[in-house]
């Protein structure tokens, strides 16, 4: 037979025992147990006869929902490491839990997956919670601190919400039916005006035989069936059941719960006494620019207001009148002066003409004195006429009649030659 190195050796063995212990289940007490700053554990394994040791890297650690104590009986699930150079083995935790769960967490897993494949756990079935609740169902056990936390958070943070206990058994044989007849009665208010804005489902942490309720198909059922949303705040920021996934809402603690769902009255005090200054500011910068436009309108008003048109108009006519009295008086003054000068003019060309015509008059009468017919007569003239017609004497023809006139008689005579 030929012989190998033990390095040969150690390398066979690590691969035939990597690849046949992929996936086990060991179960033993911790018998050492070191935490690495790293975060790294590394912790020993034994029973009555022998032990092995084991490590969980940091990475799987961050999930452990235990603390590790040297004692505990624990069911380690992982995988065998083999290292070569020394030709020892450990096993890789990927979980660590305490011995005697193994059952009750391959049933949390089987309902787990059965609701999830019903879409209990989808985002479009969960409910918004309301932003300013008024009304509050508290299921939880009336003597547990769980209530009492809660109960201080609320009146610290939001004192206009009323609460009320539904007092109800959190563990135990009857503490799954006590919790489904508690979400049903509460939420059969819904609608009335005594109807919840939020149920809260709440208790404190304890071991997982005495959270197991909160895992159970019937809890989830009333959840997912009620139609008021439902915070779920059970056990302690690490642990996660069933009700959380249902839920339309998880808080990490009972605590966290009020926290979550109820306002901070000192920050909304602290916001409205922003929103007040800010409206305060902008009524007095409003108030600002009203005061300038009205002061504008104002103006506007005295230039354009219809009595300052009408004094103005009025002053305008007045100035206007002034203006046509003084220029009428000086064209009134300008008349008259020239209607004395013309009146002086036509005295005096009147004088003139009717010297004028005074010396034509004389002359005319005297001319016609010259020629008066009486005065003809005196002197033995006499006025030759046919049928009232002065007439010259040749005009009358042979043996025709006329007359001869004067101042005293008249007589008819007839031309002959």
């Amino acid at each position: 037979m030929k012989a190998i190195s033990v390095s040969e050796l150690n390398a066979q063995i690590k691969g035939i025992m990597e690849q046949t212990f992929i996936d086990l289940c060991v179960q033993g007490e911790i018998s050492s147990l070191k935490v690495h700053t790293s975060g790294h554990v590394y912790l020993s394994l034994k029973d009555e006869q022998s032990s092995v040791r084991a490590v969980m890297f940091k990475g799987n650690a961050r999930a452990l929902k235990m603390q590790l104590e040297v004692g505990q009986s624990v069911v380690v699930i992982g995988s065998i490491s083999v290292y070569a150079p020394k030709g020892e083995y450990q096993i890789l935790c990927k979980s660590i839990t305490l011995a005697g769960i193994g059952e009750l967490a391959q049933a949390y897993e089987a309902l787990k997956n059965k609701l999830q494949a019903k879409g209990y756990f989808e985002s479009s079935a969960k409910k918004p919670l309301p932003r300013f609740p008024k009304r509050i169902a508290l299921i939880t056990s009336a003597t547990g601190a769980a209530k009492e936390d809660m109960l201080k958070i609320a009146k610290k943070r939001w004192e206009l919400v009323h609460i009320t206990l539904f007092n109800t058994i959190v563990q135990g044989e009857y503490a799954k039916d006590s919790i489904t007849k508690n979400v049903a009665l509460a939420d059969s208010f819904f609608g009335s005006p005594e109807g919840f804005d939020v149920i809260i489902l709440g208790r404190g942490g304890g071991s997982i035989e005495d959270m197991w309720a909160f895992n159970e198909e019937c809890v989830a059922d009333a959840i997912y069936h009620a139609r008021t949303p439902i915070i779920s705040a059970v056990g302690h920021e690490v642990d996660t059941f069933i009700s959380d996934f249902v839920a339309d809402k998880r808080a990490p603690t009972p605590s966290a719960a009020m926290e979550l769902l109820l306002p901070d009255k000192f920050e909304w005090l602290r916001v409205i006494d922003e929103m007040i200054n800010s409206f305060n500011e902008t009524l007095q910068q409003h108030i600002v620019r009203k005061v300038e436009a009205l002061a504008q309108v104002k103006e506007y008003f005295n230039l354009y207001n219809f009595e300052r048109q009408y004094m103005g108009k009025k002053e305008q006519i007045e100035a206007l009148g002034q203006l046509m009295r003084s220029a009428f008086g000086s064209i009134l003054q300008e008349r008259d002066t020239q209607c004395d000068y013309a009146k002086t003019s036509l005295v005096q060309l009147y004088g003139y003409k009717l010297k004028q015509y005074e010396a034509l008059c004389a002359h005319l009468v005297e001319n016609l004195g010259a020629l008066n017919p009486a005065l003809l007569s005196y002197r033995g003239f006499v006025q030759v006429s046919r049928d009232n017609k002065p007439l010259k004497l040749e005009q009358i023809e042979l043996n025709e009649e006329f007359m001869l006139s004067n101042l005293a008689h008249s007589i008819y005579a007839k031309r002959v030659k």
